[in-house]
């Protein structure tokens, strides 16, 4: 299909499959990962906009990007413009080339504190806080929203008019309402709609696990770039396989056993390298989960994995594992 080249400020976008930032999951790591198999852009996970706060070991990781590919987009979080505002600033001092900003995320201790997706109920305060950030920082700004707070109360046409007023350079909507958290179907109608009423780059997101379903919503949306989350969990190169479909209409091969043991312990060693062995060891097995979690014999392992408490064990237990699965060892 005809795919339309992608802009955000200076950067040209290399294809128009995007991995979505996700707290917990997007790290650096990960980042790199998803970009070295496709992803045209990668975006960070979420970081407060108190910048008080970023002393944290956790605050710490997730404005590393050391080594990362341009153009760096990180995500920002928060509901007071100003405080907005410095942290764009200072994460521009730090090396950001994008700030994104998220009022897209559901989590209850987020909407709490009247942030993420709860800021879709103050029309006015989003407005405050768009044009903060945009003047504040001589980068590109974008944005992260669903198609509002509730199905009565979906106003994601009119943030995305006020986004596009305030200076915002590309839009990513999840077809959801904040209320539906990731239940029911995405709705790619209101997708559609916003695409129709706005001239910046749309990323469209939600439920878009496979290369027909990327092709679909892009059709049916008329969205510049499909934006994956979820189903890029355990399975990173996702992303080829849609840019595959996407300019040639056919599916690559399945990847082949040894290759997915490939990428996963490179993925391993790049989290024990980047967080330590302790910390390393207990976030490599929710991905070593994802990984395994389609193939047999997957969930008697990942009870024995979870229980190493070694890197070195840790990366032995998975060369084992793969072997039996190529000698056939393993039943469905």
């Amino acid at each position: 299909m005809d795919l339309a080249v992608i802009r955000i400020g200076p950067y040209q976008i290399a294809n128009p499959v995007i991995l979505a930032p996700m707290a917990g999951v997007t790290d650096l790591p990960f980042r790199q990962l998803c970009r070295r198999l496709g992803a045209g852009l990668v975006v960070s996970e979420m970081v407060t906009s108190d910048t008080r706060l970023w002393n944290s070991r956790k605050s710490r990781q997730r404005l590393n990007h050391v080594g990362e590919a341009e153009p760096r987009s990180v995500q920002i979080a928060g509901s007071e413009p100003q405080m907005m505002a410095e942290a764009a600033r200072m994460n521009e001092a730090l090396g950001a080339q994008i700030i994104d900003i998220n009022m897209g995320c559901p989590a209850k201790k987020v909407c709490n504190k009247a942030a993420g997706s709860a800021l879709m109920r103050d029309e006015k305060l989003v407005a405050e806080i768009l044009s903060a950030v945009v003047e504040a920082v001589s980068l590109p700004v974008t944005l992260k929203i669903r198609t509002g707070w509730s199905p009565e109360q979906r106003n994601g046409l009119q943030i995305a008019k006020i986004a596009q007023d305030s200076g915002i350079q590309a839009l990513a909507v999840h077809g959801r309402t904040r209320t539906q958290l990731y239940t029911g179907q995405a709705e790619y109608e209101t997708i559609a709609e916003i695409k129709q009423a706005i001239n910046i780059p749309l990323f469209a997101n939600g439920d878009i696990d496979s290369a027909e379903k990327a092709r679909d919503v892009l059709q049916q949306t008329g969205a510049d770039a499909v934006m994956i989350g979820r189903a890029a969990q355990g399975r990173p190169w996702i992303f080829n396989e849609i840019n595959h479909f996407l300019q040639h209409g056919t599916h690559l091969p399945e990847p082949a056993l040894d290759w997915q043991q490939g990428i996963l312990l490179e993925h391993l060693n790049a989290l024990h390298a980047f967080y330590g062995p302790e910390q390393g060891l207990r976030i490599a097995r929710k991905h070593v989960g994802w990984y395994l979690q389609t193939l047999p014999g997957a969930e008697d392992f990942r009870r024995q994995f979870n229980a190493i408490d070694c890197p070195q064990q840790q990366v032995r237990s998975i060369q084992t594992f793969f072997i039996r699965l190529l000698e056939g060892d393993l039943a469905a």
